[in-house]
């Protein structure tokens, strides 16, 4: 059907059509043409700060613009996301978000936007594997000591928790469901303080990253069960992964880029050639190498693929820990 519009002849809007998508064909050839947001649902000096920050540099070079964090930490990284979900799909405004992004998908009852339909996965940065520690003064000596001491005293081991709901606080979860043994959770508001009371005896054990447990461990101050890893870690050869003693345990920390949902193919591609690039870099890898972070740098399609898959494999943890937004 063909409408009829006063003074406008079929040519003039012809043209008009032409030059409307002429223009929209140009703002993506020119992508980016003014600079770029990396919004970060942490604060500062985090891990995930850490790691926006990392990859701004090697963003900038290679798109030419300058690339800018945006710290907007609260309610587990959500007030970020929905104002990521939110943005005009133009490639200017990006999410570094990290394992919360999946877990809370479950761990939340009503979220303003869906972690899956509403964003655009670019790339994944990194992960961080942790360490199950637990103090000296432990009478087990290896992580299948402290499982057999746990099923013979159930609930008479603790568990620091530094954040309900967290990667961390799910690591432990998942290790009493697999490993089918009881232990009592303590929360505290922020790693600190956990390590702190598992250091002074007053809790027995925790999950803690790779970054802030390493020194502790090396120092003698605390045990190391555990890796959190798929494989053993360079940088303690002879300390097993959890999931050689409990099979199929596997938990570690992710760090990745966002778009809004829709981003245009060639924007996507853009932004995921940008990051693999800087992910294959030397210099970059040591940096986050020298974090205890793995890098990573996969194609849109497998991250996109992860972030679904993720959203599952979390979900029967947080149903079964109970775990509730602070």
């Amino acid at each position: 059907m063909m409408f009829h519009i006063p003074g406008l002849t079929t040519s003039v809007l012809l043209i008009a059509i032409l030059s409307l998508s002429s223009s929209l064909a140009i703002g993506a050839d020119d992508y980016p043409s003014r600079p770029i947001k990396l919004m970060v649902g942490a604060s500062p000096g985090g891990t995930t700060d850490t790691m926006a920050r990392a990859i701004a540099p090697p963003l900038a070079s290679s798109l030419g613009r300058p690339v800018l964090v945006e710290n907007r930490p609260g309610a587990g990284g959500n007030l970020a996301a929905d104002a990521v979900a939110k943005a005009a799909p133009d490639g200017y405004t990006l999410l570094v978000s990290f394992t919360s992004h999946t877990i809370n998908a479950t761990l939340y009852p009503k979220l303003p936007f869906d972690p899956v339909t509403d964003f655009t996965p670019i790339s994944m940065i990194a992960t961080v594997p942790s360490l199950l520690v637990g103090n000296p003064a432990l009478p087990a000596q290896d992580l299948a000591a402290l499982i057999a001491l746990a099923k013979a005293k159930p609930d008479a081991l603790s568990i620091a928790i530094g954040g309900i709901g967290s990667s961390l606080h799910l690591a432990g979860e998942q290790l009493k469901l697999m490993a089918d043994i009881r232990i009592l959770n303590v929360p505290y508001k922020g790693t600190a303080p956990a390590l702190t009371d598992v250091l002074g005896g007053q809790v027995d054990m925790m999950f803690i990253s790779l970054v802030t447990g390493t020194a502790q461990v090396r120092a003698g101050k605390l045990r190391a069960y555990g890796v959190t890893s798929a494989q053993r870690q360079p940088s303690f050869p002879d300390l097993p992964a959890i999931g050689e003693i409990v099979q199929g345990f596997r938990s570690t920390a992710w760090f990745g880029v966002f778009g809004p949902a829709n981003l245009p193919a060639d924007i996507t591609n853009r932004l995921n050639a940008a990051i693999v690039a800087a992910m294959t870099n030397p210099g970059m890898r040591e940096q986050l190498q020298n974090e205890g972070a793995m890098p990573v740098g996969n194609s849109a399609t497998e991250f996109a693929a992860f972030v679904r898959d993720d959203v599952q494999r979390w979900a029967p943890i947080v149903k079964q820990s109970g775990a509730r937004p602070d």
